[in-house]
């Protein structure tokens, strides 16, 4: 959210157009639209949920806005000297993962992913606590509700996230991250601005700093 936040501030800066956000997880806010949400543009959390407002018609052509990168983040600093993310889920101390929902969310899918990869569902799966989504899963560590959880590295970069400290997964795939514009938006001037502005340098520069790519 924090890196939005950002480039929505710098839009508004540069046009005096102001820019409004919700944040929710893709599937959540995929069927907001379908239900009649008025929304202008959705940067979802995947590629899927975009391609498929398009194919219903509700949205025009998508577009990749930015690639992602899943992290193991943890507020408990004797658990930063752990090496590798496998022993940290498995320490004794850690009794509690988070990871947002994989049917819901490209981090939860990419993070199970990982996370079976290496052969440690059976091992962890007890400990899991699920969240709605990557945002939410990393509010889970950093206020303690969890020891540690798969979260965007976004999030592992932002100043909570620097509180604490992160190990890379990478065994989880890139996460490439889709928008489109929706056929109700309204303002289409304003709309297309904002769009052509996320691939601006000063865009760029706010992604890069927060870990995307």
């Amino acid at each position: 959210m924090q890196p939005f936040k950002e480039i929505a501030k710098a839009f508004t800066t540069k046009t005096r157009v102001p820019v409004m956000g919700a944040v929710a997880s893709s599937g959540y806010l995929i069927g907001e639209i379908m239900s009649g949400a008025p929304y202008d543009i959705v940067l979802a959390g995947d590629e899927e949920r975009p391609a498929e407002l398009f194919q219903k018609d509700l949205a025009e052509k998508p577009f990749v806005y930015t690639i992602g990168t899943v992290v193991l983040w943890t507020a408990k600093k004797d658990l930063c000297g752990v090496s590798g993310w496998q022993e940290v889920v498995k320490h004794p101390s850690v009794t509690a993962i988070g990871v947002a929902w994989p049917k819901n969310t490209q981090y939860g899918a990419s993070s199970m992913y990982a996370i079976e990869k290496s052969r440690l569902l059976d091992t962890i799966k007890p400990k899991l606590i699920y969240a709605a989504n990557s945002d939410q899963v990393f509010e889970y560590a950093f206020y303690g509700s969890v020891d540690v959880a798969f979260c965007a590295l976004s999030s592992a970069l932002s100043e909570e996230g620097k509180k604490g400290c992160y190990l890379e997964v990478k065994e989880a795939h890139p996460i490439i991250q889709a928008g489109c514009v929706l056929k109700p938006a309204k303002d289409r001037e304003a709309v297309k601005k904002f769009v052509n502005f996320l691939n601006s340098p000063e865009a760029k520069s706010i992604k890069q700093k927060y870990g995307y790519r």
